[in-house]
């Protein structure tokens, strides 16, 4: 995740984002974790907004199952003006197709002015209940490496005191709430003050806030643009992580030249070692949705059927390597 709005991990109105044919992709999910050789829990999940398909909550599910994934992200917005009915029958057609809810994004504006946090703050309990009801029990946001005026501590304090607040108002709702730190150099040097961006810094964050629902959104990206190794993944367990994106980054570029926002699907250049990565999630027995989310210009322009078979064939090629 990089500089991005929040509507990334949603699916209306979306602006932001060798392969095998659709006949192969289609192969269930359950069959394919049964004869990749790993026992793992986490989910192959759609995110269709981080590849630029702009579809609704049903045909989201009905992509995710057509190419074989495992479990969806949720839309936040569309399923907070859902009536309860309404929501009853997404969620029905979810556990008809043998998939579940993955990670929702965050409707809230924590970075900004203090009155249009307050506002949406004021509105997260009702977007939160229409989660709850659909069984939606992980969100997640971004958290910018710098900024123009605060320093480190104030920053720090700052994200402390709203983030506290949105992780109250979810925890009420049973919702776990994962922050995910942003690796590249490029990114955290781009203004005066640099501000969370590894995992160590972000474990610092949480300690902060304080709140028993309050975890990680893991990147392979960031992680690999933070310079950190298994040995970091290994210090975490299974109830430290909230959600999971996979992505690759280009060939040819030095670690600290990659930029956010210029990435590829997983395991398509392996400059990024998934393996490690992907097994150290293993080890620790994560249980929770992997998706990708690779800012792909070329996958924008495609149909919403080629981008989803294109991601789903990336993530299981990804899966394969640690099959």
């Amino acid at each position: 995740t990089g500089f991005r709005w929040e509507q990334t991990m949603m699916y209306p109105q979306l602006t932001r984002r060798g392969f095998l044919g659709v006949a192969a992709l289609t192969v269930g999910s359950a069959a394919f974790a049964r004869t990749s050789g790993v026992r793992r829990k986490m989910t192959i999940d759609l995110m269709p907004g981080a590849i630029g398909v702009r579809v609704t909550p049903r045909e989201a599910i009905d992509l995710a199952a057509r190419y074989g994934f495992e479990s969806v992200a949720p839309d936040a917005g569309a399923m907070t003006r859902m009536s309860d009915g309404e929501i009853g029958e997404l969620v029905g057609h979810l556990r008809g197709n043998n998939l579940v809810f993955g990670a929702a994004g965050l409707p809230v504006d924590f970075r900004g002015a203090e009155d249009k946090f307050r506002e949406d703050l004021a509105n997260l309990p009702t977007a939160a209940e229409a989660l709850r009801k659909g069984g939606v029990t992980r969100i997640g946001t971004w958290i910018a490496p710098a900024h123009a005026e605060r320093t480190y501590l104030q920053n720090l304090r700052s994200h402390a005191t709203r983030l506290r607040e949105v992780a109250r108002v979810l925890g009420n709702h049973g919702i776990r709430f994962g922050l995910e730190y942003v690796g590249p150099k490029t990114s955290w040097t781009s203004r005066r003050f640099p501000f969370v961006h590894t995992m160590a810094e972000m474990k610092d964050l949480i300690g902060e806030i304080d709140m028993p629902n309050v975890g990680l959104v893991l990147d392979s990206w960031h992680w690999y643009t933070a310079g950190e190794t298994e040995d970091d993944l290994l210090t975490l367990a299974n109830e430290d992580i909230v959600a999971v994106d996979l992505n690759d980054a280009p060939e040819g570029i030095p670690v600290d030249e990659q930029m956010d926002l210029r990435r590829r699907l997983p395991a398509t250049t392996g400059v990024i070692d998934l393996r490690t990565f992907l097994g150290a999630l293993v080890k620790i027995d994560y249980d929770g949705p992997v998706r990708a989310e690779p800012f792909d210009e070329t996958l924008r322009e495609l149909p919403a059927n080629e981008a989803a078979a294109r991601t789903a064939e990336a993530m299981k090629r990804a899966f394969a390597l640690i099959g």
